[in-house]
């Protein structure tokens, strides 16, 4: 069964959250500010892009992500929080024809894919290809979810004549059957012109009729739009071409979205590499090795990577054969599809059938499946042809004889080779890691441009840094003899390279910039050799004379400074972190994590203990107009409740049993059971009933709000019940609580999922145990705090703590929630301390007060092993920060 992964229920928690608060509120603004304050994400400003009734948000994943995934499960996730449909249409657009092909291929038969939408939409979904949409039956409209698949570009025109979405059909006529000039949606309905006429046997007859096309078709029933690779979608034709077909909300997926200006994207959940890292989705970090002397030695270095790959996967717990992906030049090319073939052949004596071709004319890839154990594909030759959608995890090492700079389609290749088999952690490390072997001609160039390349895949710049290793061909073998494997190494190589105009002038640099460079000629060419980090003197003199432009070499220098910082840290560096003991209660006899579900347990909690009493008023959401003749005219206008029938006081066919368990299907929990869950549901409902003004017809007619507003009240009363669990269990006076090392928390040393903003401040923390820092701005009381900690003798090493990222998080349990520290620190003594820093306006509100409470009895329960201090800028004595710590240690 599928399990989605941690940060990708994360991306669908925040969605829900989203459309749930917009439907709500009905202010999209302020549901977007409330998203980003509830995942500690930077404030941003919401952008309508003149859809001012339409959410319209981004979701931030790096390639290797799963974005078909999310995009499956943030249709259910939208119908149900926001729409308030049973059967919803999507109209899901993609950059390309062969994505889109892909896609529409998953979303029928992998089960990752149609298991949910089965479950979600009780087996009535119908997926289609944009051609296949005439197929659409009128009486499939609300009685199945209808999900089809585009590209862009069916859509994206300026005149709408020259496309077939917008173009009359008569399969769509029953569809526009019942339609009326009264209905809320006929004005916004595109209309039969002149430029019409001559097509599909419309005669004048018919301008000014509503044209009966699938662009309408959408438009009258406001789809959901999913718009995957969004980066190609900042236009004003495409936020025109998106408002033709009225959507209900719009949520777009993508690596790399425009964050600036007023077309920028607004991204509500940010995923990052080390994110991806962290969940065993992609192999990191990338071992890249630059061969200058000739394309040969790259594809032997990566025919000799993937013999080491081989031996080391027979020892893996699950089968993997590693397979080689070569990028070859055009046939205008020297180093040709035929010419690399011919190498594998005659210089290593690859076996033909272990070699496939794919490009647009060779399909050798074709009815292939590269996963079966019988597959003999070890290397498959490509140009450009499996730059999208191509998606093979075996897929190890990357070889490009081409000019990397050149190539725009190197991006997407990289991005074949990334994907971790079976989305889980290998048993051997080497098959944890990509392989890059880059043909070049000038040295450090292949690293420069692949390091782009990365940034142009979703890496940021500190984990391009920080999972970029390069291995340097010229100063030492990857390979033994006998092809065994030499230590890989652990830590980027920290040297810049950089092509200069002329001698750098030296003048102005201090006597550590002198010795930490070398001048050199590299075939004709003057290049600088950085060695360390690189000075504001030193860079302001290399920019001067670089041949590359401003912008460029700065930002090499900006990720070797952070590619010298990060092999600094304690964590490349084979440090441990000593392992914190949790806060545990003794429960029935048994140790337990302190968690909400004791908590929970410790009341006996019982949903039928609370009162089945909601406190509910259904509202009217649709609008009646009258229609009457004046004269030869047909006028109609807007009339209200009064002069119109009451529906709620109609018959229903559906009974109050057939109602009960609906909602109990829609509103299931973990910790009530379906007994329990029934009981209350009746109890509710028959209170409801109660009141004069609500019929049966009523509920059933507003379900959506009904069940939303029986959750809460759920989730209400498992809030009074964990408060009252919280007391009892840790703080009466017969609580039963202890700290122990049975439980125990581990900062591991490839585990920190941080997502930007990383600290980007000029000061180098060089005792934070990994390279990021997450979301701390390079000034202010908290960064002060941080220095403070970094600067004293007594610490060891220190971690700023990550907030709600599982177990790369160490937390402490409250009411309702978890508390996050802001940070911890391992001494030299061997003891932690944990400190919550509070400003000023915080240290003594309730929130602070509980967090002091939990954190004081952890450390209480420790034997002496764990300190917990809330650190202030001044305490009630005056003293500042560092004192308090020194305090505590004391």
């Amino acid at each position: 069964m599928f399990q989605l992964k941690s940060y990708q229920q994360g991306t669908l928690d925040t969605l829900a959250s989203f459309f749930k608060h917009c439907r709500e509120t009905n202010d999209i603004e302020s549901s977007f500010s409330q998203s980003l304050r509830d995942n500690n994400f930077t404030n941003a400003p919401y952008r309508a892009y003149k859809f001012d009734d339409t959410p319209y948000v981004c979701v931030r994943i790096p390639t290797g992500g799963g974005k078909t995934i999310l995009g499956t499960y943030a249709i259910s996730t939208a119908t149900k929080e926001f729409l308030s449909q049973d059967y919803p249409i999507t109209l899901w657009l993609v950059p390309t024809t062969t994505i889109q092909q892909q896609t529409v291929s998953a979303l029928k038969s992998n089960p990752a894919y149609t298991d949910h939408l089965n479950k979600a939409f009780a087996n009535n979904v119908s997926v289609y290809d944009i051609a296949d949409v005439n197929q659409i039956r009128s009486q499939d409209i609300g009685n199945k979810a209808i999900i089809v698949v585009s590209t862009l570009a069916n859509l994206r025109v300026t005149k709408t004549t020259d496309r077939k979405v917008y173009q009359y059909h008569e399969d769509f006529e029953p569809h526009f059957a019942k339609l009326t000039s009264n209905h809320p949606a006929f004005e916004k309905l595109e209309k039969v012109t002149e430029d019409d006429v001559s097509e599909n046997g419309l005669t004048v007859k018919d301008i000014g009729k509503v044209k009966y096309s699938f662009a309408n078709l959408l438009a009258l029933y406001n789809p959901l739009v999913i718009v995957d690779e969004a980066h190609n979608a900042r236009t004003s034709l495409t936020f025109d071409t998106l408002r033709r077909v009225h959507p209900a909300a719009i949520i777009e997926f993508t690596a790399t979205p425009n964050t600036t200006g007023t077309n920028g994207s607004n991204i509500i959940y940010h995923v990052s590499a080390a994110q991806l890292k962290a969940e065993e989705m992609i192999k990191l970090p990338i071992i890249l090795t630059e061969h200058v002397n000739g394309w040969e030695e790259a594809v032997r270095d990566a025919v000799l990577t993937r013999e080491r790959l081989a031996v080391q996967a027979q020892k893996d717990t699950d089968y993997i054969r590693p397979i080689v992906l070569l990028q070859a030049e055009n046939k205008n090319g020297k180093v040709t599809v035929e010419v690399i073939k011919k190498c594998l052949i005659e210089q290593h004596h690859i076996d033909e059938s272990k070699i496939a071709i794919a490009t647009g004319t060779q399909r050798e890839l074709d009815g292939l499946d590269l996963f079966q154990p019988d597959c003999p594909i070890e290397f498959v030759i490509t140009i450009e042809a499996l730059k999208e959608g191509w998606d093979c995890s075996f897929a190890y090492v990357f070889c490009s004889v081409k000019q990397v700079s050149s190539s725009k389609d190197a991006e997407q290749l990289l991005g074949r080779v990334l994907r971790m088999p079976y989305a889980k952690r290998r048993v051997i490390e080497d098959l944890n890691r990509a392989y890059a072997h880059l043909s070049t001609n000038s040295l450090a160039q292949a690293a420069k441009e692949l390091a782009d390349k990365l940034i142009s895949m979703g890496f940021e710049e500190l984990e391009v840094a920080t999972f970029l290793r390069q291995q340097d061909a010229n100063q030492g073998e990857l390979f033994g003899t006998n092809h065994e494997t030499n230590t890989i190494p652990t830590k980027p190589v920290t040297t810049l390279m950089v092509e200069v105009k002329e001698v750098i002038d030296t003048t102005s640099l201090t006597e550590e910039d002198r010795s930490n460079i070398k001048v050199s000629e590299v075939e004709g060419r003057k290049v600088v050799t950085v060695t360390g980090s690189v000075s504001e003197n030193l860079k302001a003199a290399i920019t001067k004379v670089s041949t590359e432009p401003k912008k460029s070499i700065e930002s090499s220098i900006k990720i070797h400074n952070q590619s010298v910082y990060a092999a600094q840290s304690p964590s490349e560096n084979g440090a441990v972190f000593a392992a914190l003991p949790r806060l545990c209660v003794m429960s029935q006899g048994e140790l337990e994590l302190a968690e909400k579900e004791v908590f929970l347990d410790t009341t006996g909690w019982s949903l039928l203990d609370y009162p089945a009493i909601l406190d509910y008023k259904p509202t009217e959401e649709t609008v009646s107009f009258s229609l009457d003749m004046q004269g030869k005219k047909v006028k109609y206008n807007f009339v209200d409740n009064a002069q119109t029938l009451n529906l709620n006081f109609a018959n229903t066919e559906v009974s109050q049993d057939e109602l009960v368990g609906w909602l109990d299907q829609e509103c299931r929990q973990s910790d009530v059971t379906q007994r329990e869950m029934t009981a209350f549901l009746s109890n509710v409902v028959n209170h409801l009933l109660k009141k004069p003004d609500l019929t049966l017809t009523t509920l059933i007619r507003n379900k959506y709000p009904l069940v939303n507003a029986i959750s809460d009240l759920v989730s209400e009363y498992r809030k009074q019940a964990a408060t009252k669990g919280y007391q009892q269990a840790l703080f009466d006076d017969d609580s039963n609580v202890l700290t122990t090392y049975d439980f125990s928390y581990e900062f591991k040393a490839d585990n920190y999922p941080a997502r930007p903003p990383y600290y980007n401040g000029q000061y180098n923390f060089s005792k934070h145990y990994y390279p990021q820092i997450e979301d701390m701005k390079s000034s202010g009381e908290e960064f002060e705090c941080a220095q403070i900690i970094d600067l004293m003798p007594e610490v060891k090493h220190w971690v700023r703590n990550l907030v709600r990222r599982d177990e790369a998080s160490f937390s402490l349990p409250l009411a309702h929630r978890n508390f996050y520290p802001d940070f911890i620190a391992e001494l030299n003594d061997g003891r932690i301390i944990v400190i919550e820093y509070k400003g000023e306006a915080y240290k003594t509100n309730d929130d602070s007060a509980e967090k002091r409470l939990v954190g004081d009895l952890w450390a209480k329960h420790s034997q002496g092993n764990c300190l917990f201090l809330m650190a202030v800028k001044k305490d009630e004595n005056g003293q500042g920060v560092h004192q308090q710590i020194l305090n505590g240690i004391s």
